[in-house]
């Protein structure tokens, strides 16, 4: 997108008068017309956008839990209208060949500050819901929430985010994967560890026109250089998916327990506490029940802690597609002598990114 700034109506009404002499007869010249109409009459009602983009973005969210295709079909067409934001200057300028005008640049601003808002409002509250908030995923998720709030405001979006290529850039491209981290396990299928990957490599290409851009040194070894970079930068946000919530899967239910009722699939008791001569005689389980989406299969690790270190880990394997989450559960019997003080049972994706966390105490 060109480093314009924020564009008024009466800009907006110019070039519709522009376009209405040059343009004026032919099918695709009103069509141009009522694109630029439409951008007019959306500036005149600034947060008639914003609010279907939240709207439609929780809408989606409760989707997923219900009527699955219908949320896919929804993340396809997001995923679409950023393909057609990459493709923008080629169509543009297969429209100058053949019609002697191209897209007009307004509209095609706007068009990006929607497909902003929604990819944004979408992803969301997949976050909000998989986040541990006692957690630096907290910081991602707030991060996402102040990138949405940027969106919806024109002036701050207009006027200070896309006049300044480089930050405009970064914002563009963690936009996109934030909806990729949903979008691949939503749609495809694909764990959370590999979305992750997948995702990452989409953003650090993504990345490639603005580090190119912003070094200036001698050509014959500013590629390397940019290289190099892209690796850091690959590097860096893979040691920092610890910060990142796994979008599409969270805990619907937890309990720890001594007994679990295996036909019913279902705790007996939920414990905050117990003793230890009894732990020490019956064991314990960690049960948890994980919503993911339909189809998706996922190793899920469960890491018992007693006072902050590591005393176990336990994989299992979770299948999506229960509204109340598959359920699934742990049992440890071997403790330490002395078992007394805090536990947690913490639920990790296969990335070790957290899920969520049981915390119990033995007396």
């Amino acid at each position: 997108m060109k480093d314009e700034s924020y564009p008024s109506t009466e800009s907006l009404v110019a070039s519709l008068q522009e376009t209405d002499s040059a343009t004026s007869g032919s099918r695709l010249a009103r069509l141009k017309e009522g694109g630029l109409r439409l951008v007019v009459w959306l500036r005149r009602h600034p947060w008639l956008i914003a609010t279907f983009g939240f709207v439609s973005g929780v809408l989606s969210f409760f989707l997923v839990e219900r009527h699955e295709g219908v949320a896919r079909a929804m993340a396809v067409a997001m995923l679409a209208g950023w393909l057609l934001l990459v493709l923008e200057r080629v169509l543009d300028r297969a429209v100058k060949r053949r019609f002697g005008f191209g897209l007009p640049p307004v509209l095609v601003r706007y068009l990006t500050q929607f497909t902003h808002q929604e990819s944004l409002f979408f992803a969301l509250p997949f976050f909000f819901a998989s986040t541990s908030w006692n957690s630096g995923q907290a910081v991602f998720t707030g991060a996402l929430g102040l990138m949405a709030l940027v969106a919806i405001l024109d002036p701050v979006y207009f006027g200070r985010l896309a006049t300044r290529r480089w930050l405009f850039l970064g914002y563009h491209t963690l936009t996109l994967f934030a909806l990729l981290l949903v979008v691949f396990p939503l749609v495809l299928q694909v764990p959370a560890m590999a979305s992750y990957q997948l995702a990452l490599a989409v953003a650090v290409v993504l990345s490639f026109p603005t580090l190119a851009g912003a070094i200036s040194v001698p050509r014959w070894w500013r590629g390397l250089l940019v290289l190099a970079l892209l690796a850091a930068l690959g590097a860096a946000g893979w040691l920092a998916r610890l910060w990142v919530p796994p979008a599409t899967l969270r805990l619907t239910q937890v309990a720890v327990t001594s007994v679990v009722d295996e036909a019913q699939r279902a705790p007996a008791e939920s414990l905050r506490s117990i003793e230890a001569g009894r732990l020490l005689a019956e064991g314990l389980y960690a049960y948890t029940a994980i919503h993911a989406p339909l189809g998706l299969s996922e190793k899920v690790v469960h890491v018992w802690r007693h006072e902050g270190q590591v005393v176990d880990r336990i994989e299992l394997e979770v299948s999506g597609g229960r509204a109340e989450g598959y359920r699934a559960w742990t049992r440890k019997r071997n403790f330490p002598e002395d078992p007394r003080g805090r536990w947690q049972v913490q639920v990790l994706a296969a990335d070790d990114r957290m899920i969520g966390t049981l915390r119990f105490g033995v007396e």
